[in-house]
């Protein structure tokens, strides 16, 4: 991840901040917004305003911060905010030091499991009612098609479900201990928890995040994203929006909050898990990617190419799992190329305005992003362009949609790169893939392995023995056979190397959110403990 996108929260009264909505590109989308923006309350939002830190994606002055539609170039809506930058320190004390208290009173940590299971159900339901406006405004601040935010959006509920599911299922256990003691062990919140979130996924990755953070019973910081003012006590979850280079590391600093979780470029993982771990606090980090996708010759070519295209161009490439190293076996590679050439074309004749329905992919995030994707394509220090490789600027083929309004960047591949240049060993974060032939399949496993990140990976073949044997001699926290980018609540979901520590999804999710709790009681007679307690009577007796 290399940027952050900007979140539209509805401003509490007790906020100095004033929301004006602009004009929109159609009357429906400034409708839309209003009324979104009217019906939604966020819980404790405290910030004045949450930018990025792509300094692009807003135009920002002492009292401004206006938000553009990446697809278009149009103002979404813009802050009228007052003493931005004094606020910022004052707005992240006050909202650890009030959610701290929120913690020690126990109205949410101390709660019971039924009980927190009740609220993220309810939640889950609440959510479900607004997808279909949520996708719309994602899909005008992100750019991506409104297909995909669809989609995207419906599975939102299930992590919310997941979770309160697993705190009504969710056992504790007694530890095995020596003479009449009882140990049981409880998982107990671990208190104040920032968690920071990044652009390509605003609300998805968020959720991910938050469901287990609440059902473990802790309090919440989330800088940023877009949640409901339902159910939960004051203090329990807070957003505060606000630039990463000072309220995410004013966050990360802060002595009392005891988990920094983020999703993030990996420069920016490091930095923060440095100062994490001075504190003494966890930190789970979903960092960058470079996935590989390993096809065999034994592979269905249809498949393979439909899965790859998915793997690759979904949200114009903008995630850190999307397939960028596509490495063909040489049995296959041409047949292959053949008919991925062919899908690329199609995803680009299909590109047009993400609001029309058939539209097949959307815009980069910002100009500078689109910039930064151009430029590397353009300084490469090796590899032949096929197809793609300059940001558009004609009109669309599908609805005439003129993309020089707006950040859009076609499928792009590459083949014949050299594993040390930049476009190997970097992430692009866009819809730029590499391609590469290979022999044997311990040279696929190699150059998959050949990289610096290790999040994601696929490979594609029939041969049940090889997929299996592929699949755990590569490096990475995520290797799909035959698919890719699929993901569930129960999954757990982290990279190796340098694509970050600790996992989302899962049991493993909720339990780094907790902290174990040994309880231990002597159940013996009074008359026994006497006996067998009393070190210092001279006798010998158990120690410890």
């Amino acid at each position: 991840m290399v940027a952050m996108k900007l979140w539209l929260p509805t401003l509490r009264q007790q906020s100095r901040a004033e929301l004006r909505i602009f004009r929109r590109e159609a009357a429906s989308s400034e409708i839309l917004v209003q009324q979104h923006y009217r019906h939604l309350q966020l819980f404790n939002f405290r910030a004045s305003c949450y930018a990025a830190t792509t300094q692009d994606v807003v135009t920002r002055d002492p009292q401004r911060i206006t938000v553009t539609n990446p697809a278009n170039g149009k103002q979404l809506c813009t802050y009228v905010v007052p003493n931005i930058d004094a606020a910022s320190s004052e707005e992240v004390e006050w909202a650890v030091s009030h959610a701290q208290t929120t913690f020690d009173s126990g109205i949410w940590s101390k709660a019971s499991s039924i009980h927190r299971a009740s609220v993220l159900s309810r939640l889950a339901v609440s959510l479900q009612q607004r997808i279909p406006d949520m996708a719309r405004i994602d899909t005008m601040q992100t750019g991506r098609p409104i297909r995909e935010m669809n989609a995207q959006m419906t599975r939102l509920p299930e992590w919310l479900s997941y979770y309160a599911a697993l705190l009504r299922t969710n056992q504790g256990f007694v530890a095995p201990a020596q003479g009449k003691l009882l140990n049981y062990v409880q998982r107990v919140p671990l208190g104040v928890v920032a968690q920071i979130t990044p652009f390509n996924h605003p609300l998805f990755i968020a959720i991910k995040k938050i469901a287990p953070a609440l059902a473990a019973g802790n309090s919440v910081i989330v800088k940023p994203s877009e949640v409901y003012k339902l159910y939960f006590p004051d203090g329990v979850l807070t957003i505060l929006p606000g630039y990463g280079h000072t309220t995410g590391k004013q966050l990360a600093t802060h002595p009392l909050v005891r988990k920094v979780d983020i999703t993030a470029g990996t420069r920016t993982g490091r930095a923060l898990g440095a100062i994490v771990g001075s504190n003494l606090s966890a930190f789970t980090a979903e960092l960058g990617g470079k996935a590989p996708i390993l096809i065999f010759d034994d592979a269905d070519v249809v498949s393979a190419v439909n899965g790859v295209a998915f793997a690759s161009f979904i949200a114009s490439g903008q995630t850190c799992v999307s397939g960028t190293r596509i490495i063909i076996q040489e049995n296959i590679y041409e047949s292959f190329m053949m008919e991925f050439l062919r899908k690329v074309e199609s995803i680009t004749q299909g590109m047009g305005d993400p609001m029309n329905e058939r539209c097949s992919m959307g815009s980069i995030i910002s100009p500078h992003h689109l910039n930064r994707i151009d430029d590397m394509v353009a300084r490469r220090q090796s590899g032949t362009v096929l197809t793609g490789g300059k940001r558009m600027l004609g009109k669309s083929l599908l609805d005439h949609f003129d993309f020089s309004r707006g950040s859009f960047y076609p499928p792009t591949v590459i083949s014949d790169v050299d594993v040390s240049d930049e476009l190997w060993q970097e992430e692009i974060f866009g819809p730029v893939v590499v391609v590469k032939k290979f022999s044997t399949e311990s040279e696929g496993v190699r150059l998959a392995n050949a990289s610096k990140y290790g999040l994601g990976a696929g490979v594609w073949t029939q041969d049940l023995s090889r997929a299996h044997r592929v699949a755990a001699d590569i490096d990475a926290g995520l290797v799909w056979v035959n698919t890719h980018h699929r993901n569930d609540p129960s999954s757990p979901w982290g990279g190796m190397k340098e694509s970050g520590i600790g996992r989302e999804n899962g049991i493993e999710a909720l339990e780094a959110y907790s902290q174990s709790k040994s309880i231990i009681v002597n159940v013996a007679s009074v008359d026994e403990s006497r006996q067998t307690d009393d070190w210092f009577s001279g006798e010998q007796k158990r120690y410890g």
